[in-house]
């Protein structure tokens, strides 16, 4: 009986992100150098889901029939991950919630800046961040006479992959007033939170004048001279900078929702990237100038990747961070507000997201997951995990003799359901090549393993001799692999 019909798959994107970088990024490296963090979120993008992390053998526990899976990279900058990662951090989220409204406020930097930021990211986004949050802080102790709790995500980029450096931020609607007789809350207007020219001008000038004393102390990096740091601050200053506070339109929880899109991943998602053609990438955008019309924008490869990178977060950088209410330290400050509020006094406990769960949540589905593709009946479940395997050669398999009966250890064998078909593994190098070990029915002379001969898939046909199980599968893992790798 075939899978339920009900349940389908979305349709994965054409392009990927990957699939440019296999393509040019050996061209961009010629005329760009790439930093630390750069060239791991490329190597990490690249061998995403492909042989050259590894991946789990499963087999169906009826048919028997197997599909290779292989392992995400998890680096927080890959299209590919951290969806999974993003439900646990929202659920964690409910902790500090309170039946209250909250604030969306955005923080904007000036764009006259952006080539400073560039050269000062870890620098500048920290001063960028301290500033709006003390701020904050400091408003809330103004007008609401108390502390106030709140969460910010950094973000850098706009609908074009553009450098537009803002911080988005989640506060609560009133704060909680400590007095010699107790605490009791103080709420906020829903029409009202502060002041935003007041805090937009004032936010200009503590931080160009920052900015000012980070210059002056030698502490900026200006491209060996080539940025005028002093008429950058002299533009900044003419302008009125841009601080956002939306007054509440819908709950919390779609607002952490919000703010979730930007925990992991950077600049666009491939499902917007509509083709890449002739050097060039072509994808979709919302143009917020007009209206918020869907656009296309095409871009060379080259200034594409540019934009990508260019939102490489520096190494252990954090770009979530928690304040007052919000924070560890003022727990019990939060126990208080929830007594004055009417919830129960101790903190919920945060439940753990059970990944099953999850998937079918976000299929919109009740039918496992792990529901076999061929027969609709059994559960494809994991044999044995393999990791990548290094070869000398570009685009020719390896073969190597393994005794079925031990385990060649440092090969990671596998076990197939099928005994004939014994041991099998494959890897990808960072430049895509393919490299195969499956076992041909033979003796081993002298050790577990040899390497025996290099061959390519064409020559998988000459070996009438051997096991026609294992060559069989082997053909089929290579071409899947190759599929998968744009080998």
């Amino acid at each position: 009986m075939p899978p339920n019909s009900d349940s389908v798959k979305p349709e994965p994107p054409r392009y990927e992100v990957a699939d440019i970088f296999r393509r040019h990024i050996g061209e961009y490296k010629r005329f760009h150098r790439l930093s630390y963090e750069q060239s791991q979120a490329v190597s990490a993008i690249m061998d995403c889901r492909t042989p050259a992390l590894g991946g789990v053998l499963k087999v169906c526990d009826k048919c028997k029939h197997w599909e290779f899976c292989y392992k995400s990279c998890k680096d927080r900058h890959c299209p590919k991950c951290g969806a999974f990662e993003k439900a646990q951090w929202l659920e964690a989220q409910k902790v500090w919630l309170l039946p209250i409204h909250y604030y969306h406020v955005v923080f904007t930097i000036d764009h006259v800046f952006n080539p400073l930021v560039a050269f000062n990211q870890k620098l500048l986004y920290n001063l960028f961040i301290q500033i709006a949050a003390q701020l904050l802080k400091e408003y809330g102790q103004k007008y609401l006479g108390g502390e106030i709790g709140f969460s910010l995500v950094l973000h850098t980029w706009g609908q074009t992959m553009q450098e537009h450096l803002h911080l988005h931020f989640i506060v609560t609607g009133g704060a909680v007033v400590s007095s010699p007789t107790g605490y009791r809350w103080q709420a906020a207007s829903r029409k009202f939170l502060f002041p935003v020219k007041l805090l937009s001008s004032l936010f200009r000038n503590r931080f160009c004048f920052a900015l000012s004393q980070l210059w002056a102390g030698g502490k900026l990096g200006t491209n060996d001279g080539a940025l005028d740091v002093t008429q950058m601050l002299k533009q900044a200053l003419l302008k009125d900078w841009e601080v956002y506070i939306q007054a509440p339109l819908y709950g919390v929880e779609k607002l952490i929702e919000y703010l979730g899109r930007y925990i992991f991943r950077i600049a666009i998602s491939n499902h917007r990237i509509v083709s890449v053609e002739r050097n060039q990438v072509t994808f979709k955008y919302f143009d917020n100038r007009d209206g918020g019309k869907p656009k296309l924008m095409t871009l060379s490869a080259m200034e594409f990747i540019r934009r990508f990178l260019s939102h490489v977060l520096p190494s252990r950088f954090v770009r979530i961070r928690h304040y007052g209410l919000h924070h560890g330290s003022c727990r019990a400050k939060l126990q208080q507000a929830r007594r004055l509020l009417g919830l129960p006094f101790e903190l919920p406990a945060i439940i753990k997201v059970k990944f099953l769960d999850w998937f079918k949540k976000i299929m919109k589905t009740e039918q496992d997951p792990r529901l076999c593709k061929f027969c609709g009946i059994g559960l494809m479940l994991p044999v044995r995990e393999f990791g990548p395997v290094f070869g000398s050669s570009q685009n020719r398999i390896c073969a190597w003799i393994a005794d079925p009966m031990e385990e060649c250890l440092c090969l990671t064998p596998l076990l197939f359901s099928c005994p004939s078909a014994g041991w099998v593994e494959c890897a990808c190098w960072r430049n895509s090549s393919l490299f195969m070990i499956f076992p041909l029915r033979a003796a081993c002379p002298k050790k577990n393993f040899h390497r025996l001969f290099g061959f390519s898939l064409q020559d998988l046909v000459k070996f009438q001799d051997y096991n026609q199980n294992a060559i069989s599968i082997a053909k089929q893992f290579v071409q899947h692999s190759v599929q998968r790798t744009g080998g």
